[in-house]
């Protein structure tokens, strides 16, 4: 690793010096997995330049610059971030500025989120702290400063609200899905897998399995599941119930209260948090996610890499590659405890999973991190040509 060295891009060869910025550069998250997937990748053909507060430790052709933050008032830590990056990196020179995350000027942002105005107003229901204020303001500067060229907003969900909030013209936005790294899913015995994760849990090879990931169990719908499970014979379903896989850190008690309420507590398995998430998707046989709202929702693809066919809501971002009926169902808007029942009712039948699952999987091989990669590698030299004629 190359930690913070002070020089000046333009120095070190012909190769074109690229500054990208994000808070905090690693696998854990989703866009700093993002950025730390595409830097890693693109290394090889640009000098890669990492500004941020945080790094992983480990071998890597990247160069990386640590950027402070005042952390105190909270309301400072936008405003001061993006002004930090800003006076490391326009004080040397590169040749393009890329940032996932609200600075005051740069060339191209990745775009994560949805506006931070509408995601405290509209989705969170609440008013405008402080620190959303300066967050507000930060992200406005950024996105109306002309040096501005390109807006990679993550999936249509976001590009739909950035347009709705900003007047950003179509010909500066376009959509970049994360992707997903197939190998973690190509060497594993997944046979091996489901034998092991089921037995951790108790499950019998005849069990059919729905897994849902996630931290956040009221965003992500969970009560939505358990109900739809219960609900299922109500919907004509007269087979074994499914069990519900839940992988990941929340509060347990009020679902665990729901399911037996429900009936079906014992068709319902908390499995905690989890280093190898990659065995467990082989280990079940669909997997739902019907989120409130999810700007992409990576587990989703990686459900897919997997051969799952998958169950989300329209307010899930990864629903731009989601085709309903083939690779998976895309629930209708507000969806009720009876729409998600008739959504597994109808992947209980193995050969429609199993139709599914292999349709997933295929689309799912067209979001590699080396495909991703190359696309933005061909947006880095258009717009580094573009500097260069004007």
């Amino acid at each position: 690793m190359i930690v913070d060295r002070e020089i000046n891009p333009s120095s070190t060869g012909s190769r074109s010096s690229i500054a990208v910025v994000i808070p905090r550069y690693g696998r854990i998250g989703g866009a700093e997995n993002m950025a730390f997937q595409l830097c890693e990748r693109l290394s090889s053909l640009f000098d890669i330049h990492v500004f941020a507060r945080k790094w992983d430790a480990g071998p890597s052709r990247v160069t990386f610059h640590k950027v402070p933050m005042i952390h105190f008032p909270r309301w400072l830590q936008p405003v001061s971030f993006a002004g930090f990056a800003g006076r490391k990196i326009y004080g040397m020179t590169f040749d393009l500025v890329h940032s996932h995350e609200r600075i005051f000027r740069m060339d191209l942002m990745t775009f994560h989120g949805i506006p931070h105005e509408t995601w405290i107003r509209d989705m969170r229901q609440k008013s405008l702290s402080g620190f959303d204020r300066a967050t507000c303001w930060a992200e406005k500067k950024g996105i109306e400063n002309p040096a501005l060229k390109m807006i990679l907003p993550v999936s249509t969900l976001v590009k739909n609200a950035l347009t709705q909030h900003y007047a950003v013209s179509e010909n500066r936005i376009s959509v970049m899905h994360p992707g997903v790294s197939l190998d973690r899913f190509t060497r594993l015995n997944a046979m091996s897998c489901r034998k092991r994760i089921r037995a951790r849990h108790g499950l019998e090879a005849s069990d059919v399995v729905i897994c849902f990931v996630g931290m956040n169990f009221e965003i992500k719908r969970l009560d939505l599941v358990i109900q739809g499970i219960a609900g299922m014979p109500q919907e004509g379903f007269s087979a074994p119930l499914p069990t519900l896989l839940i992988v990941g850190k929340g509060a347990t008690g009020p679902y665990l209260k729901m399911a037996n309420d429900l009936g079906i507590g014992n068709r319902v398995i908390f499995a905690g948090v989890t280093d190898e998430i990659e065995a467990y998707y082989p280990a079940c046989d669909i997997f739902v996610m019907p989120s409130r709202m999810d700007t992409f929702g990576l587990v989703v693809l990686e459900a897919m890499a997997a051969g799952l066919p998958v169950v989300i809501s329209s307010t899930v971002g990864a629903s731009d590659i989601v085709i309903h009926g083939e690779t998976g169902l895309i629930l209708p808007k507000n969806p009720s405890a009876r729409d998600m029942a008739a959504s597994l009712i109808r992947l209980m039948r193995l050969e429609v999973r199993q139709s599914m699952g292999e349709a997933a999987r295929k689309v799912a091989a067209n979001h590699d991190w080396d495909k991703v990669a190359a696309r933005m590698a061909e947006i880095y030299r258009s717009l580094i040509a573009g500097r260069k004629n004007t």
